[in-house]
């Protein structure tokens, strides 16, 4: 606990002590659900802790918008309606608020018990592994893991591996990429060809940038002893946007499903309200990422596609159609412009470069500015994006045979009695591979300027 709250100290002090008062309001909520003697008394003290969590979520990641949107629907803008300041978002306050949601409704349904320890709840909320950007944890997967943990050697270099993967995802593979969008995006005019790179381009940079934090949070947590869930499942091979949502962010779209699709009816009601569902929690998780009409396009995209699915059944049909993977990646792809769009005006000037409505050839201004090495890891992006899974394979057939969970498969070299071992040299490659990945990394990371997560600003 102590750890965590230096390692949120050393970005702002102050925020650290909203991130204790959250801590310490759920707690006392919690315990009070648990002490409650009937089932009204329960609710009432549920839902005092869930709006008090949201009020601060509220406050501090919406207001600045509401008060934007007010005074635009006036004619007017917010500083000449006398608000000359700004709130800051606390980093990381929408993936604690959410974890401190699911503990109350968890203890309110009596799907785990309140705990009676301040600090395991505090270390839990404040767990520096995810604590900036997930993945989203519920306390009863970690209760057991707070109190007791197993470390190992073995461990230990296993959360090395994955925390050097999720390096090399973020600094060689999303960072290396980055300004082909940012070039796309700040362009007024892009033609088709550079709407089209700096869609694809954001498409790879968002995964690779997200899906890396999640593997060094993963990482670190396997190098104290924990054991996280996944966040991602290669969801560029869906064929569906509801299979998609089933690998992209795993945790929110797991906690979305649990409290927020479930308590408004899920698809317990008519058809017509589980297309409502669906949409007013794609709309909600949208909005989720940020405040700005965007994210609730964004949100609204998704939404209406998983409507649509449903509806027509399209979900068990896609594994037969040759082009569903294909039109799925389209349509994510799109829905990432507005996604990354800073308006919703830059969004339309994307939209517009898509269709050919300023041209279709690269400008070569388009180019200048651009490191020569960008494509390339464009074209490695895109690759890694597909085979991921037979790399998954090797990656874990080399920690199978490692561990001596794997089978020894030996055979003669013709024409000499040498035996070779292929588990020790798959093993030995990876190590090497991990170590050539950590090497390049750094060094790439000690040239470059500071390149946040992306996640961070949600």
């Amino acid at each position: 606990m102590l750890g965590s709250y230096v390692f949120y100290a050393w970005w702002r002090v102050d925020f650290l002590l909203l991130l204790f008062l959250v801590t310490l309001w759920t707690y006392g909520l919690g315990l009070k659900i648990q002490l409650a003697t009937s089932e009204a008394r329960k609710q009432l003290f549920c839902s005092i802790g869930v709006i008090g969590c949201l009020l601060v979520l509220g406050v501090f990641k919406y207001l600045n918008f509401f008060l934007d949107s007010f005074a635009a629907l006036a004619g007017t803008s917010a500083q000449e309606m006398g608000v000359h300041w700004r709130l800051i978002l606390p980093i990381g306050i929408s993936f604690y608020i959410f974890q401190s949601i699911s503990y109350l409704v968890d203890i309110r349904r009596g799907d785990a018990p309140a705990t009676k320890s301040f600090i395991d709840f505090a270390a839990f909320i404040a767990l520096f592994p995810q604590l900036i950007a997930g993945p989203i944890l519920r306390f009863k997967d970690l209760a057991d893991q707070i109190v007791y943990r197993e470390h190992s050697v073995r461990l230990f270099t296993d959360g090395m591996t994955r925390f050097t993967i999720g390096l090399a995802k973020k600094i060689l593979l999303a960072d290396s990429i980055a300004p082909i969008a940012d070039a796309a995006f700040s362009s007024a005019d892009p033609t088709f060809g550079e709407a089209l790179l700096g869609a694809v381009a954001y498409t790879l940079q968002l995964y690779f940038d997200f899906s890396g934090y999640s593997d060094m949070a993963i990482g670190l947590g396997m190098m104290i002893g924990f054991r996280f869930i996944e966040n991602f499942n290669r969801p560029y091979i869906s064929r569906s946007i509801t299979e998609f949502w089933r690998r992209w962010h795993i945790s929110l779209s797991v906690w979305l499903r649990d409290y927020l699709y479930i308590p408004l009816g899920g698809n317990r009601g008519s058809v017509y309200r589980t297309y409502l569902n669906l949409c007013t929690v794609m709309v909600l998780g949208g909005l989720w990422h940020g405040a700005s009409w965007t994210f609730v396009i964004w949100g609204a995209w998704h939404g209406g596609w998983l409507a649509l699915e449903r509806m027509t059944g399209w979900v068990k049909k896609a594994d037969g159609v040759w082009f569903s993977l294909p039109l799925t990646f389209v349509i994510v792809m799109i829905g990432w412009v507005v996604f990354r769009a800073e308006t919703v005006s830059a969004a339309m000037d994307i939209y517009a470069g898509l269709v050919g409505a300023n041209g279709f050839a690269i400008r070569p201004d388009f180019l200048i500015g651009l490191p020569q090495d960008a494509f390339i890891f464009l074209c490695i992006s895109a690759l890694i994006a597909a085979s991921e899974g037979k790399l998954q394979s090797w990656f874990s057939s080399a920690d199978k045979d490692e561990a001596g969970g794997g089978v020894m498969v030996g055979r003669d070299l013709p024409g000499t009695s040498q035996t070779v071992v292929l588990p020790a040299i798959r093993s030995m490659s990876l190590t090497l591979a991990t170590s050539a990945l950590l090497v390049l990394a750094v060094a790439k990371l000690a040239e470059q300027s500071f390149s946040p997560f992306l996640y961070f600003q949600f």
